[in-house]
């Protein structure tokens, strides 16, 4: 296609410098050259063709640099396409398990990656990292069982951006042996923040192969493009 494009321009070039009447340096210079022209014909041809050959040659350099640049661009335009494609969603255990109480918050570690595109997060840390600014959406869903019925049920998590609490995912009663929370917002984050859950001092969560705890973000738009 780069191809065909070239030799039409080309073409069309060619045609148009073919149409003009050449002259070097301006009226006086042409009408010398005109002179030479009919005084020695064979010498007269070879500048001509020289001076077309050379012109030919710099638009076509010309082109080259233009299409180089358009090819660059786009292949920027195409990797930003590609570093926009952030999503995450992971279940806090691939087994039948509680964790907590803690005496401190603590993270909380999902072990389970459902997807990960763009490897933002990690299942070693619990952590999230922003790979660019942008608006990003995020869920975290907890749950847990209280033990017995008429135990307390108590459920407190905390969404943290860079350390600092956002949202709280919270559940505290007597009346349910079992249930769970959802909190969802959406954040501006600049690259290279960090997005985790932490489990309150004291509480509990629990797990199995249903996976009942979850962690998911995703980027909805980049806000860094040029």
């Amino acid at each position: 296609m780069k191809g065909i494009l070239i030799l039409f321009l080309l073409c069309s070039m060619v045609g148009s410098f073919l149409a003009q009447d050449y002259e070097w340096g301006g009226s006086e210079a042409g009408q010398a050259n005109k002179d030479i022209c009919v005084t020695d014909s064979a010498s007269c041809g070879c500048c001509l063709m020289q001076q077309r050959m050379q012109r030919l040659e710099w638009i076509f350099n010309h082109t080259m640099d233009q299409l180089r640049k358009d090819l660059d661009q786009a292949s920027k335009r195409l990797n930003d396409l590609r570093a926009s494609h952030t999503a995450f969603s992971a279940a806090l255990s691939t087994r039948t398990e509680c964790m907590g109480p803690f005496r401190d918050n603590s993270t909380l570690i999902y072990k389970k990656v459902f997807v990960n595109q763009g490897g933002a997060y990690s299942e070693q840390t619990g952590v999230f990292m922003a790979p660019r600014s942008g608006v990003y959406s995020f869920s975290v869903t907890v749950f847990s069982d209280a033990g017995a019925p008429g135990a307390r049920l108590s459920i407190f998590a905390l969404l943290q951006r860079n350390g600092q609490d956002l949202a709280g995912v919270h559940d505290d009663n007597y009346d349910d042996q079992e249930d769970s929370a959802t909190q969802s917002l959406a954040l501006q984050l600049q690259a290279g923040e960090q997005l985790s859950v932490r489990l309150v001092a004291g509480r509990v969560v629990c797990d199995d192969v249903s996976h009942y705890n979850t962690f998911s973000g995703f980027l909805v738009f980049p806000t860094d493009l040029p």
